[in-house]
C-alpha cells in the first residue's frame, strides 16, 4: 500500500480508545492456550500478528472462539499440546516466534517455526543460546534465523540466565521454557524490559519464584485478561496532536506500565502538555486516560539511554517529532532498532533526509536536527511503525509525503487510518 499524508486545515480533536496492547494480547493468547480450562480475553488486538499466534495455538490443540470482541479460549491443560502436522507460520510476529520457541523446546514432539520474509531474516540466536543452555535442541539457518526446527525435549533443566540485552522476548521465552523445566529458572537483564509476562502469570495461577523467576512444573489455570490500550499505538495519536496547532486528543484505557511509558516522559521533557487522569488497573496492568495538547514547537533533547528499552517501539515516531523540533535530538544505545521488522534507524534516517531534514545515523543511534520537512516520496520498507511515523510527520507538510511500503500497518494497528480520520486527519489516505 502507498499512503499520502498532508497538512490538515483544522486542529485534531477527539476522544477514543486506541487498540489493545499487542504484547499483552500475544501473551494472553499463549498462556490461555497452555492453561487448564477456559480463559476470557477482552479488548484484545485483532491484528494480523495476534491472529498468527491464535492460529498457532489452535494447531497445538487449543480452542479459540471470538464472541462480541471477546476471545474465549479453552486451553490444552497441563502442557498436553498436540504435535502440529505442519510448520507453525508466525507471519510477521517476532514476539510469537520467540515466545513459542520457549514452549515448544520443552514438548515431547518436534516442530517447525517459520514466518514471512521479514521475520525469517531476524536474529534468533539470542533465544537459541539460552534454550540450548537448558537442554533444548534447535536448528536455525547458517545465519541464525528462522525457520527454526525444534527437537522437543521434555527433560529441560532450569537456568539462571544473564541476558546480554534488555529484551522482553528473550526473557519471556526463557521463562515459558522454565515452566516445563526441572528446578527454577530466572532471567537477569542489564536494564528492565517490559514485564507483561511476569504480571500476567499470576492471573493464570502461577506465582513467581522471584522478581523474574519461575519454578518448573507450575500449572497454568484458566484466567481472565483485560487488555489495556496499547501505549505504542497511542504514541501515534499523541504525536499527531503535538504536531498540529491547537489540537487536543484524549485516549482512554492507555497502558501505563512503567516499562512502556518512556515515550511520554521524553516528549514531556521536550515540552509537551500531557495529563493523565482516572488511573486504575486492568488485571495487573496500570492504565489511565491520557490527554495530549498541542504545545507549540517542541525542543530537541538528548534521550537518556536508560529510557530506550521502555520506548523501543516508539523511537520511529519520536524521530518524526524530532524532525520538526527546535534544535537537535540525540538517541544512543538503540541498536535493537536495527533488527526489528526493518533497520528502523536506517529507514527513518533515509526518509527524513529525503524530506530535507538533517539526520545522521550512528552505530547504535541517530542524530536529528529539527527543521521544516518538505514534500517527498519516502519508503517505510514494509515496516508498520515506520509507515505510521511518516504518516504522522506528513501532517506537517503542506504538499504532503507519499509513503511507499505502508502495507503492514494492520500488523499492530488495524483501524489506524480510521482513527486518524476520527480525530480530523482528513488528508491521510491511501494514494490513488
Amino acid at each position: 500500500m502507498i499512503l499520502r499524508s498532508a497538512a490538515v486545515r483544522a486542529p485534531l480533536r477527539g476522544r477514543l480508545r486506541p487498540p489493545g496492547d499487542k504484547s499483552i494480547s500475544h501473551r494472553a493468547v499463549i498462556l490461555s492456550g497452555l492453561a487448564k480450562g477456559e480463559s476470557r480475553v477482552e479488548h484484545w488486538l485483532a491484528s494480523t500478528d495476534v491472529r498468527a499466534t491464535m492460529r498457532a495455538m489452535c494447531q497445538l490443540g487449543a480452542e479459540v472462539t471470538e464472541s462480541s470482541g471477546v476471545l474465549i479460549i479453552v486451553g490444552t491443560g497441563g502442557g498436553r499440546l498436540t504435535a502440529p502436522t505442519r510448520p507453525l507460520d508466525m507471519g510477521n510476529s517476532g514476539t510469537a516466534m520467540r515466545l513459542l520457541a520457549g514452549v515448544l523446546a520443552a514438548q515431547p514432539f518436534d516442530s517447525i517455526l517459520t514466518g514471512d520474509r521479514s521475520l525469517n531474516a531476524r536474529p534468533m540466536r539470542r533465544i537459541i543460546l539460552p534454550l540450548e543452555g537448558m537442554g533444548a535442541s534447535i536448528t536455525a539457518s547458517p545465519e541464525g534465523t528462522a525457520p527454526l526446527r525444534i527437537s522437543g525435549n521434555p527433560g529441560l533443566h532450569g537456568i539462571d540466565y544473564v541476558s546480554p540485552v534488555a529484551s522482553a522476548q528473550i526473557k519471556s521465552c526463557v521463562l515459558l521454557a522454565g515452566l516445563y523445566a526441572s528446578g527454577s529458572t530466572s532471567v537477569t537483564e542489564p536494564r528492565p524490559s517490559r514485564d507483561h509476562t511476569e504480571r500476567m502469570l499470576p492471573l493464570f495461577g502461577v506465582e513467581l519464584a522471584g522478581p523474574c523467576a519461575v519454578e518448573g512444573g507450575s500449572q497454568l489455570q484458566g484466567g481472565h485478561v483485560e487488555v489495556p490500550a496499547d501505549p505504542s499505538s497511542a504514541a501515534f495519536l499523541a504525536a499527531a496532536a503535538l504536531l498540529v496547532p491547537d489540537s487536543e486528543v484524549e485516549m482512554t484505557d492507555v497502558g501505563l506500565n512503567e516499562t512502556r511509558t518512556a515515550f511520554f516522559r521524553v516528549v514531556e521533557a521536550m515540552g509537551a502538555d500531557i495529563t493523565c487522569r482516572n488511573r486504575r488497573h486492568l488485571g495487573n496492568e496500570p492504565v489511565g486516560d491520557v490527554t495530549v495538547r498541542y504545545s507549540g514547537r517542541l525542543r530537541g533533547i538528548e534521550v537518556p539511554p536508560e529510557w530506550i528499552p521502555a520506548m523501543i517501539d516508539e523511537v520511529p515516531v519520536l524521530l518524526a517529532l524530532a524532525a520538526v523540533a527546535d534544535g537537535p535530538t540525540r538517541i544512543r544505545e538503540a541498536a535493537e532498532l536495527r533488527i526489528k521488522e526493518s533497520d528502523r534507524l536506517a529507514v527513518m534516517a533515509k526518509a527524513l533526509q529525503a524530506a530535507g531534514i538533517t539526520a545522521q545515523e550512528r552505530g547504535d543511534g541517530i542524530d536529528v536536527k529539527g527543521g521544516s520537512p518538505g514534500s517527498a516520496r519516502v519508503d517505510a520498507a514494509d515496516d508498520h511503525r515506520c509507515a505510521m511515523s511518516l504518516a504522522v510527520l506528513g501532517l506537517t507538510v503542506e504538499s504532503g509525503l507519499v509513503i511507499d511500503g505502508a502495507g503492514y500497518i494492520d500488523t499492530s494497528y488495524p483501524g489506524f487510518l480510521e482513527d486518524m480520520a476520527r480525530i480530523g486527519a482528513d488528508r491521510l489516505a491511501p494514494a490513488t
